[in-house]
Parts: C-alpha cells; sequence; structure tokens
C-alpha cells in the first residue's frame, strides 16, 4: 500500500447565539510571558477613562504567531479589494515593548 498524503481535518466551527451577535472593541492591551500571550480587547468611549473588556484571548507563542500572519493574510486581502488601509493616528511601539 502506497503512504498516501493525510487527508485535510474537517473542522466545524460552531456559535452560541450570544458570541455571533460579536462586540465592537477598539481597544487591545497585550502582554506576554515566555509560554504565553494574553490578549485583553474592549472598548474606550469618549470622555470616560476606564476601559471595559469584553474578551481575553490566551494564545501559545506559536498560535500569537499563526494568528498575526492570518490576520496580515486577511488585511492584504481587504486592502486588494477596497484599497490600502490607513494608519494615520496610529500608536507605535518600539521594538522592545508590549502594548500595554
Amino acid at each position: 500500500m502506497e503512504n498516501q498524503p493525510p487527508q485535510p481535518q474537517t473542522i466545524r466551527i460552531v456559535l452560541d447565539e450570544n458570541v455571533a451577535q460579536g462586540q465592537y472593541v477598539n481597544f487591545a492591551n497585550i502582554i506576554h510571558s515566555q509560554s504565553e500571550f494574553v490578549i485583553d480587547l474592549g472598548r474606550v468611549v469618549p470622555g470616560r477613562d476606564d476601559v471595559k473588556i469584553y474578551s481575553r484571548v490566551i494564545l501559545t507563542p506559536l498560535h500569537a504567531k499563526q494568528f498575526l500572519e492570518a490576520l496580515g493574510h486577511n488585511l492584504a486581502l481587504f486592502e486588494q479589494k477596497y484599497g490600502e488601509v490607513r494608519g494615520d493616528g496610529a500608536v507605535h511601539f518600539t521594538q522592545n515593548e508590549p502594548s500595554n
């Protein structure tokens, strides 16, 4: 019997109704340790000095890198279709500085 390449796994994505509604976020805080990345997603409201966090995502470094690559790929596809997303007023971080 010949060695055949493995068949791609089909993954069924299941969303409960509350998660499927989604949350608008305009704030992300990213911290990391040697073994994980923690991403807090929330909303800043004008006139308030606090941020409400709606979701915390914890990733391994490998999954964080894969997420970054997938997001970059999808952003490139978006820009091909709709034009460049401009970063006017974007916050810039130094090489060794976390986002918080």
